[in-house]
């Protein structure tokens, strides 16, 4: 197939230096942060921005955070889950109304909402797509700011949807935090491949339901390009996570 062809020579031309993540002896020091992995999101019907038919590569995502978690809970390594949630009526542009508070879409997929009754885990509702961005509270202080201290966390491990937008501005974010001094302490960002995904829109199905061209989003190439972009700016990629 032609995408298929594209994808290695994108692999070819703009090569990614992926490495095993091996915490079975020592993960201490590091956190899990789960970004955005919720109905609206990653479950199949669960809204306007959610897959509407089965999809392997967010089904990989859950199936990969999911066991993460359950390592990161047993070794007693906190994790922090960040939650997509708006108030209804007040879309964030340019995306159509989504995980509108109240409806269900604003909360963990089914196979994580075990979290939310661990004592290590924390969950924050971001109303944008930069997660940074969002854990910034009323009070001035930023939520993301106080888990590292509150943890000592020196290296965090990012998961979660969409590849390209939500988990890239994050994880952009986070370094542009740490390199400025905001996250004292803070070592490395790690972006497991395998426990990301992102939607997929191809230009024929744009254009049956009315959309403009521009408006596609291959699956498989933009997963890709926000791996890439992540770790032109200093994020660690691994395709192993072994916890």
């Amino acid at each position: 197939m032609l995408e298929e062809t594209i994808l290695k020579d994108l692999e070819e031309i703009i090569p990614l230096s992926k490495n095993e993540l091996d915490l079975t002896k020592d993960g201490q020091g590091f956190g899990l942060i789960i970004v955005d992995e919720v109905n609206g999101f990653a479950k199949v019907g669960g809204g306007n921005l959610a897959p509407q038919v089965q999809n392997e590569q967010v089904s990989m995502m859950v199936s990969e955070t999911n066991s993460l978690a359950h390592s990161f809970v047993d070794k007693e390594m906190p994790i922090l889950a960040l939650l997509d949630t708006h108030e209804p009526g007040k879309p964030e542009p340019p995306y159509p109304p989504h995980c509108e508070l109240g409806t269900g879409e604003e909360d963990l997929i089914n196979e994580l909402k075990w979290i939310e009754k661990e004592s290590l885990a924390t969950l924050v509702r971001k109303d944008c797509i930069n997660g940074f961005i969002g854990a910034f509270q009323a009070n001035g202080s930023n939520a993301i700011i106080d888990w590292v201290k509150e943890y000592n966390i020196k290296n965090i491990l990012v998961v979660g949807i969409c590849t390209d937008i939500c988990v890239m501005d994050f994880v952009l974010t986070l370094l542009s935090a740490r390199n400025h001094g905001m996250l004292h302490g803070l070592k490395e960002v790690v972006v497991y491949d395998k426990g990301c995904s992102t939607y997929d829109l191809p230009r024929s199905v744009a254009k049956e339901i009315g959309l403009p061209k521009s408006a596609s989003h291959p699956q498989d190439f933009t997963h890709y390009m926000g791996l890439y972009f992540m770790a032109s700016r200093g994020a660690k990629l691994v395709s192993i996570a072994k916890i």
